[in-house]
């Protein structure tokens, strides 16, 4: 049987959109990030926050806070019972929580991926629209048995997908990470033209769709000093990103570079300066 939200859906009744957060990890940061993120009234304006992870989590954190706040959320057995412009929290384990703030445990690792868990296979049934998920502690999560090296890797799998695009977004910029999670001494040789074709088609895609940039112009930032200028620096600009970009130009996408990376970040953040 739908559910009324779904009934509403159908008939194209605005509802509000139904933001799923994992709670991340307990000994960390991620609940006080969610009590700070929620307690403004205004954030449950055509937005009900379902939060998964613990009320008793929630409510040990509040407490610890240096200023009060009256931090007001229910608590629901599922997110079926979660009610519009009001503030749920999904219980997805009932232990008698022990905490060690600061610190990387098993069992904190546990919870953050039974709540991950559970707030994702949500999302894949449409029970909630998106998901916000709070800092986890990656030692942690590998102690509990996780086997991936963050949150980006395990939903591109979900989703079964090899890669995901991970963005980073400001008011004034959104930039696209062409490797994420690997050690620095890795990045060259994992950075092939190949790669860079589907990073740069994926976010010219992710730009139209995701944020109604019609003819969106994507800067591809160099990997040496300078962009290697030239060769002497490093050739993998030569050799990788420019080949590239002109595949991807050849394709109809406005990609321009390599830029140094330093310098065009430098600049745009003098240029939003001026223009604000």
């Amino acid at each position: 049987m739908a559910t009324d939200r779904e009934n509403k859906t159908e008939m194209g009744i605005k509802t509000d959109v139904r933001v799923g957060i994992s709670i991340g990890d307990i000994n960390g940061i991620g609940p006080e990030v969610i009590i700070k993120s929620l307690n403004d009234s205004r954030m449950l304006t055509g937005c009900t926050p379902i939060i998964y992870g613990s009320f008793k989590a929630l409510e040990f954190h509040e407490k610890t806070l240096e200023n009060a706040l009256e931090f007001n959320c229910q608590s629901v057995n599922s997110v079926e019972e979660a009610e519009n412009q009001k503030v749920n929290v999904v219980n997805i384990w009932s232990d008698e929580l022990v905490f060690n703030i600061g610190e990387a445990t098993e069992k904190g690792g546990q919870y953050a991926f039974e709540a991950l868990e559970s707030a994702t296979k949500d999302l894949a049934s449409g029970k909630i629209d998106v998901l916000v998920t709070a800092p986890i502690s990656k030692d942690a999560m590998h102690k509990s048995g996780f086997q991936f090296p963050g949150h980006t890797e395990y939903l591109a799998d979900l989703a079964g997908q090899e890669e995901a695009l991970m963005l980073m977004i400001s008011p004034t910029l959104r930039v696209a990470l062409a490797t994420v999670h690997i050690p620095l001494k890795e990045v060259s040789g994992a950075i092939t033209t190949d790669k860079i074709i589907q990073k740069i088609t994926a976010f010219n895609s992710s730009l139209k769709k995701d944020f109604g940039v019609q003819r969106p112009k994507i800067a591809v930032l160099g990997i040496n000093p300078h962009a290697g200028e030239s060769g002497k620096m490093g050739s993998e600009e030569q050799d990788v990103l420019i080949p590239g970009i002109k595949r991807a130009v050849a394709d109809g996408i406005l990609a321009f570079g390599p830029f140094s990376a330093d310098g065009f970040l430098i600049y745009s953040a003098f240029f939003t300066l001026l223009s604000s």
